[in-house]
């Protein structure tokens, strides 16, 4: 998606306001997000998995225990990752100056921060914004927040999706960033899920640990998990629908749709950012032996620094393909092995289709969104995944990254 196809609407969920705005962390860019619900919300978070995590992901996993959440507060430029004690404060400062600012309590508020690792949060800036934030809260200000949370990524990512329930109107919105150091773990660098749906707190923990899964957990750009993985979703029960308890309940079924397609929409916005990427890449495995030899696979695939250089340079490599899945010890009968890119079959039958499918391949692959369709013929299971090749761009801009 271009960023001028990511601007074209403009997310609005009934009950919630958003600003964004530069406070001084960074630039002159928009560096401080927030983003407030008009009653307290029942909220669900799922975070990263790494054994080294920042302050504000052990502050919002805290706070996220207490039950309801009115406000969450996000600051890029500075990651506040392993700060020790002085990480800790002012993560807390932070969710205590909102707190103060909205009305509500310090543990109603969840923190977030995303950027350089090892550097102190400039607080005297958050100070003075945290307070302008709040006076420009506005019902339209979600795009700005998107906006404020970006780091490398080259546009803004947002998606939202309306569903009937029970004769009401329910919404579903989002907002992410990121576009490198993405393998999420049960998370995505940073997403912020809101609906006016009415939900049970257990019930929305549900919803969103699946959908995580099958969405942000099937995103990798480079291999690399972040400090800072967070995903939070609040609903405020603004829409009056009968309260969402269970999955099997009416209605049910097509809200966590929409909340899949919220986050399905985002988690490809970010493989399709990835930092200098060029193209977005769908991977397929089927035929696997096992579930986890099928999301292996995919993994190893989608990870391999030589597949996805030959994927920018538009070539038709699938002799890299099949090297790494071996590489891995996953099982594939050779026989019955099929290799598809961008729609034509390459290897088949175990051994190359020839240079006329070679040549129509590499046609397609100069396409911005194009698949990898792998069959084992080993088994049954299947996985996917979203990622993108490996360009020049990628090396200059992490050789250029501090910390």
């Amino acid at each position: 998606m271009s960023p001028t196809k990511a601007r074209s609407a403009c997310p609005r969920v009934p009950g919630f306001k958003a600003a964004g705005l530069h406070c001084g962390i960074k630039g002159e860019n928009p560096d401080l997000a927030l983003i407030v619900s008009d009653v307290p919300a029942q909220a669900a978070g799922v975070f990263t998995q790494s054994t080294l995590v920042g302050a504000p992901v052990a502050l919002s996993r805290e706070n996220l225990r207490a039950g309801s959440v009115r406000a969450i507060v996000v600051n890029s430029g500075v990651a506040n990752v392993a700060m020790g004690v002085r990480g800790e404060s002012d993560a807390l400062k932070m969710t205590e100056w909102t707190a103060a600012e909205v009305g509500c309590s310090s543990k109603e508020v969840l923190v977030a921060s995303t950027g350089v690792i090892g550097e102190p949060l400039p607080m005297k800036a958050l100070r003075r914004g945290i307070p302008v934030a709040v006076e420009s809260l506005t019902e339209d200000g979600l795009s700005l927040a998107a906006e404020a949370i970006r780091t490398t990524d080259t546009f803004p990512k947002w998606a939202s999706r309306k569903v009937k329930v029970g004769g009401r109107n329910v919404t579903v919105a989002g907002i992410a960033k990121g576009s490198g150091m993405i393998e999420p773990n049960m998370a995505t660098m940073l997403s912020f899920l809101l609906t006016d749906a009415q939900v049970s707190s257990a019930y929305l923990r549900g919803v969103l640990s699946r959908v995580a899964d099958r969405t942000f957990n099937r995103v990798s750009v480079d291999g690399e998990g972040s400090t800072s993985d967070s995903v939070m979703l609040l609903a405020n029960g603004h829409a009056g629908n009968e309260r969402f308890t269970r999955r099997r309940q009416p209605g049910a079924e097509a809200f966590e749709a929409a909340v899949g397609d919220v986050a399905e929409s985002l988690a490809r916005d970010l493989a399709r950012d990835g930092e200098g990427a060029t193209k977005l890449v769908t991977v397929e495995v089927r035929g696997a032996r096992t579930a986890g030899e099928a999301d292996a696979a995919a993994r190893r695939i989608a990870n391999s620094m030589l597949v996805k250089t030959a994927l920018f340079g538009g070539d038709p490599n699938w002799g890299r393909i099949l090297q790494t899945v071996g590489a891995g010890r996953i099982s594939m009968n050779l026989p019955r092995v099929q290799v598809k890119l961008a729609g034509i079959m390459v290897f088949r039958n175990g051994s190359s289709c020839g240079p006329a499918a070679r040549r129509k391949a590499a046609a397609r692959l100069e396409a911005e969104e194009i698949s990898i369709e792998l069959e084992l013929g080993a088994g049954r299971q299947s996985a996917g995944i979203w990622t993108c090749d490996l360009s020049y761009e990628y090396v200059r801009i992490n050789a250029e990254y501090t910390t």
